[in-house]
């Protein structure tokens, strides 16, 4: 390797580790404010202003989506989705990175308001925001401005997961136009540096500061057996039903959305949200939180009402994202899946439910996921964050029939 080679590698190598710290600390960073946001919004304040919970709940949320509604009417439509961006992105080959404060505080707000959605539509919008930047301000990342990008929205989705391998399926399962100067292999390069800054990070302002997000939690290993295997049938057809239901929420409150004027469809978002999350708190926030106090209580559940609150999750999910409280929906759709195979299993198993929920929640999970992302492996190594590793073929089988089932399905609207 002759020096100019070498100099070429040693630049590559520390753009990549600086641009993977950067995100690292920039998600850190929000996620703390937003933790502690959220303390303050709902844990120090009820107990300061003497309102009833409920009344306070419902006031919050209807009064702070008119407020965000106003903030989104003056500054613009923002945060726009993963999907939203990453279409930018190919369409325009750039993104616009004027608005990045905008876009964190267009974020944030919703999440501290606590609506059912995820950090991640906003975060991924301002990381591939920067790798713009970087790529119209520095000669070197100028090349292969698109290229980073995408790193910049692996190492995003890898850190807010903790799951390296979702990142990278995420990007490159749906990348099929690649008309880069830099080879598959450089990009996987490119990725595993970035991330490894990333990743590193983060768990080190979580190591000196403590973490902003709970995190999803583990689940024990529960391989299938006896009536399991028959039930996996069950599981990924209730999977599929429920991502129906998703699909068709997300197109009627669309629709919906574009017949209302400004700030009228936030303000009952947030009229909505607050109604709801006062008499079922746990329909609010992305919903990680509430899988760890699902994990060792759900014992204190009816079945049914653990199916019914999985279709009421995706239900204000929709509701949220499509009326202006925007955000992401991995987080509170893993959560609706978890809540749906528990409450299956429980109904079926009803004498050693604890020895069943994890494999229909993971196998419900699954199947919901695919049939939304159409992205088997990516759902794959999402699911490997909270489910053991050695469910492997039964996840994947899951994935793969919701993914085709809704692939198809989409094929004959065309």
């Amino acid at each position: 390797m002759n020096s100019k080679k070498l100099i070429n590698l040693i630049k590559l190598t520390l753009f990549c580790l600086t641009v993977g710290a950067v995100v690292g600390v920039i998600i850190w960073t929000f996620l703390k404010v937003m933790a502690v946001g959220i303390k303050f919004i709902w844990e120090t304040m009820p107990q300061q202003v003497g309102v009833p919970i409920l009344l306070y709940t419902v006031l919050v949320c209807t009064v702070g989506g008119f407020l965000i509604g106003l903030f989104r009417k003056k500054f613009g439509n923002y945060p726009e989705d993963l999907d939203t961006v990453m279409g930018k992105v190919k369409t325009e080959k750039h993104y616009g990175y004027d608005n990045m404060l905008v876009m964190l505080l267009a974020a944030l707000f919703p999440l501290l308001l606590g609506a059912s959605i995820g950090p991640e539509a906003g975060l991924t919008g301002v990381i591939i925001g920067l790798c713009y930047w970087a790529g119209d301000n520095m000669k070197f990342a100028g090349v292969n401005t698109k290229a980073y990008s995408e790193v910049g929205t692996a190492v995003t989705l890898s850190v807010l997961f903790g799951s390296p391998l979702f990142g990278i399926f995420a990007v490159e399962e749906e990348d099929e136009d690649q008309v880069y100067q830099l080879t598959k292999s450089s990009k996987i390069f490119l990725y595993g540096l970035a991330i490894a800054g990333g990743m590193g990070a983060y768990m080190g302002l979580t190591a000196l500061f403590g973490a902003g997000m709970e995190g999803i939690p583990t689940f024990e290993t529960a391989l299938p057996r006896g009536w399991d295997f028959p039930m996996v049938i069950v599981y990924i057809l209730a999977g599929c039903i429920l991502a129906w239901f998703y699909e068709a929420t997300h197109r009627g409150f669309h629709h919906l959305s574009a017949k209302m004027p400004p700030v009228a469809g936030e303000t009952v978002a947030g009229l909505c949200l607050g109604l709801v999350g006062a008499f079922v708190p746990m329909i609010m926030f992305s919903g990680e939180g509430e899988m760890h106090e699902l994990m060792h209580s759900f014992g204190g559940y009816l079945p049914w009402m653990l199916v019914g609150l999985a279709f009421l999750k995706v239900l204000m999910t929709n509701i949220c994202i499509q009326l202006g409280l925007k955000g992401g929906h991995f987080f509170p759709v893993i959560f609706a899946g978890v809540c749906l195979g528990y409450g299956i299993a429980m109904f079926v198993f009803p004498e050693a439910a604890a020895e069943h929920v994890v494999f229909g929640a993971a196998v419900v999970t699954a199947a919901l996921l695919g049939g939304i992302m159409r992205k088997p492996l990516a759902v794959t190594m999402l699911l490997f964050l909270c489910f053991p590793v050695r469910m492997f073929l039964w996840i994947f089988l899951a994935a793969v029939v919701g993914s085709k089932v809704f692939s198809r399905k989409e094929e004959k609207e065309v």
